[in-house]
């Protein structure tokens, strides 16, 4: 992954909550998964649950999932399915240096009360957070009025900027999470090796296939 110039000042931390998170798209999946709220069968593609106390993410069937609108305070937050590709986002090199994260693949959202900003990137350990400074966080938003209407928690702003890619998704976290878990079990040794990045590809490969484009400045 690309360094970057100098290793980031900001508190960073490993999520626990996170790793957990990922595990569950790491390990290998059950002939057939099961609602975690009423033990209905579900299909391959199915939705997902943010269990707010510990961010554990639950797997549910549609019906249970249409009785967790996302409302504040709640305690689960229902997980976004879309993908967009925000062909026109707006991040200039000089402000993605601010946010001084040590490689070029992260995502970036809402959390906590008072809100706060974080961006999680990928890591052999799994997955590390940094806290973006507000100001930082005003100036894009700025730039890129879309962000505004992320929904805090479970939207994500998925970056990747590796070498000469400027990829710019507004993906579900737990889109992200499994990026995180594909990074985690593909590393090998101490630059990654040849299968992550292949891994890496066929990630983002894969989440073009799935995703609506549309422009950074409209709402999506």
């Amino acid at each position: 992954m690309t360094e970057s110039g100098s290793e980031p000042d900001v508190k960073s931390a490993e999520l626990p909550s996170a790793l957990a998170a990922l595990r569950r798209f790491a390990l290998p999946r059950p002939d057939r998964e099961l609602c975690e709220l009423c033990g209905a069968g579900l299909a391959d593609e199915h939705q997902h649950l943010l269990e707010m106390s510990g961010r554990q993410m639950r797997c549910c069937c549609d019906a249970c999932a249409v009785l967790f609108p996302g409302n504040e305070g709640a305690r689960y937050r229902r997980v976004p399915r879309r993908t967009v590709r925000l062909h026109d986002f707006v991040l200039s090199d000089a402000l993605w240096d601010e946010l001084r994260l040590p490689i070029d693949l992260a995502f970036l959202y809402e959390t906590g009360s008072p809100s706060q900003v974080v961006a999680v990137y990928p890591s052999p350990a799994g997955g590390t957070q940094s806290q973006v400074e507000a100001e930082s966080w005003r100036e894009l938003v700025g730039a890129n009025p879309v962000l505004a209407r992320f929904e805090p928690e479970v939207e994500t702003l998925l970056v990747n900027r590796v070498g000469p890619l400027r990829e710019y998704y507004r993906a579900p976290i737990d889109v992200c999470y499994r990026l995180v878990g594909v990074i985690r079990t593909s590393w090998r040794g101490l630059s990654g090796g040849s299968k992550v990045w292949a891994e890496i590809d066929r990630f983002f490969q894969a989440l073009h296939q799935r995703t609506t484009p549309k422009t950074g400045a409209p709402d999506a």
